[in-house]
């Protein structure tokens, strides 16, 4: 059977396609349901629920199917919801309850959700495939991650570009967040989305993958030799559950992604409500932190190698310390020292996610028939975990900071503080447990 390998160029390229528009689904959905549609803060906390908690189930049987399949139909899902979670209920006046509008846009966000998870668990899973040494993973991955970031880049920078503009049209829009800004958040997502289809069109032209003789399914490469001289059975999705690096890796992907996820959520309310700061802040703040990873990113396989991927990941944590430690020291942040805290939460989330990511393609190793398996696994602890601490975090929030005062202005100030840093505490327990008791299968 002659079959065709992706290239890395044809991998970043749908790096950039499937996270154009999922990154102003998680920076910008919770903003722009309570902020600008007008959504009561819980039920803001309980869209993003539904959405992480669909992620969570559809992810891991995506990951069962995307070792058999490809993502094309991920990318259709995509592209047929996104447009309408970035607009007015279509069906609604404005008197319309909360619970029509939140009926009305669970079908997209469910739908959205489950071509997410089919782009992402298809894209990841490419990884293992490609290459088998350590270095060459991490490598890949901080590529992957690189390309992610240009993607996050591309979101920011064409946000901040819409409010300058809105705001030269007409300088007498209020800084503040509301309806009036709805056609700037419906014009970004209509930008993102045919930016992102058409990197989506490059990657599923060019990369062609050759049929087998019954054209019954398609394989994305060949089996390496090692793989193909290796003895015993398949190792199939339910061997996974026997292996207890398995729950290693998994939970310190949780929290990983907690912290990464969670800081990006809620980056954009710390700075509009609780450092006051113009509603263009939250462009050019999430671009600063996306730059510095993306700075870091090639650094990563270099360091690696120096001291390890365990000791890089803890030196991500640091800088993710280093963060927490200064927004609880300076809790009126001035405008300049904004930027140099998001330098530090954008280097360290960017390096714990491609270490926390190279060390599940390290995991998955040779057994690659069931590799996508492994990845959709992980991602249903982490969607679960991210939208049970964002429905907990809404129920705290007033639908109002008229409503309290002063007492909620460092409302998310405590969030980034005692969130991210709670979660980097947990984090070095897992770990630990990696230096103890390394990355291995047991199953011969």
């Amino acid at each position: 059977m002659e079959q065709f390998v992706p290239t890395g160029r044809s991998l970043r390229s749908l790096s950039v396609c499937r996270r154009l528009c999922y990154a102003m689904w998680f920076a910008y959905l919770l903003v722009y349901l309570h902020s600008v549609i007008g959504f009561h803060s819980t039920d803001a906390g309980v869209m993003m629920l539904i959405g992480q908690i669909a992620d969570g189930v559809f992810t891991p049987l995506v990951g069962y199917g995307s070792d058999r399949t490809v993502c094309v139909y991920g990318t259709v899902c995509v592209v047929v919801s996104f447009p309408f979670l970035f607009n007015r209920c279509l069906a609604c006046n404005d008197n319309a309850p909360p619970q029509a509008q939140m009926l009305y846009y669970t079908p997209f966000v469910l739908i959205f959700q489950l071509g997410w998870a089919a782009t992402q668990i298809s894209h990841l899973s490419l990884i293992p495939e490609l290459v088998s040494s350590e270095s060459d993973k991490v490598e890949l991955t901080a590529y992957r991650h690189a390309f992610t970031v240009v993607a996050n880049i591309t979101v920011y920078t064409v946000a901040w570009l819409l409010f300058q503009s809105q705001h030269n049209v007409d300088p007498s829009i209020p800084d503040s967040l509301g309806r009036v800004d709805i056609p700037l958040f419906r014009t970004l997502a209509l930008i993102l989305l045919g930016t992102g289809t058409l990197f989506s069109l490059i990657f599923h032209v060019g990369t062609k993958e050759a049929m087998s003789a019954s054209e019954s399914e398609i394989q994305l490469i060949t089996p390496s030799p090692l793989q193909d001289a290796l003895p015993g059975p398949v190792f199939q999705w339910k061997h996974w559950l026997k292996e207890p690096s398995f729950y290693q890796v998994t939970f310190l992907y949780m929290f990983t992604r907690l912290m990464v996820n969670l800081s990006q959520i809620y980056i954009s309310v710390y700075l509009t409500d609780s450092l006051m700061l113009p509603k263009n802040f939250i462009a050019i703040i999430p671009l600063v932190m996306y730059v510095s990873g993306f700075v870091c990113s090639p650094a990563m396989k270099p360091v690696s190698k120096l001291i390890g991927i365990n000791d890089t990941y803890f030196v991500g944590l640091l800088l993710v310390f280093g963060f927490v430690t200064w927004v609880f020291v300076d809790r009126s942040m001035a405008v300049e020292r904004v930027y140099g805290a998001a330098v530090l939460l954008g280097a360290g989330s960017a390096t714990i996610l491609v270490i926390s990511l190279s060390m599940t393609a390290t995991l998955i190793g040779e057994q690659t028939q069931s590799g996508a398996f492994v990845y959709g696994s992980m991602s249903l602890t982490d969607k679960v975990a991210n939208g049970v601490g964002v429905v907990l975090i809404q129920s705290i929030r007033p639908d109002s900071m008229e409503a309290c005062g002063l007492d909620c202005v460092g409302l998310y100030c405590d969030v980034m503080v005692s969130v991210t840093g709670g979660v980097a505490v947990a984090a070095p327990l897992c770990l630990i447990t990696l230096v103890i008791w390394p990355i291995r299968i047991l199953r011969s």
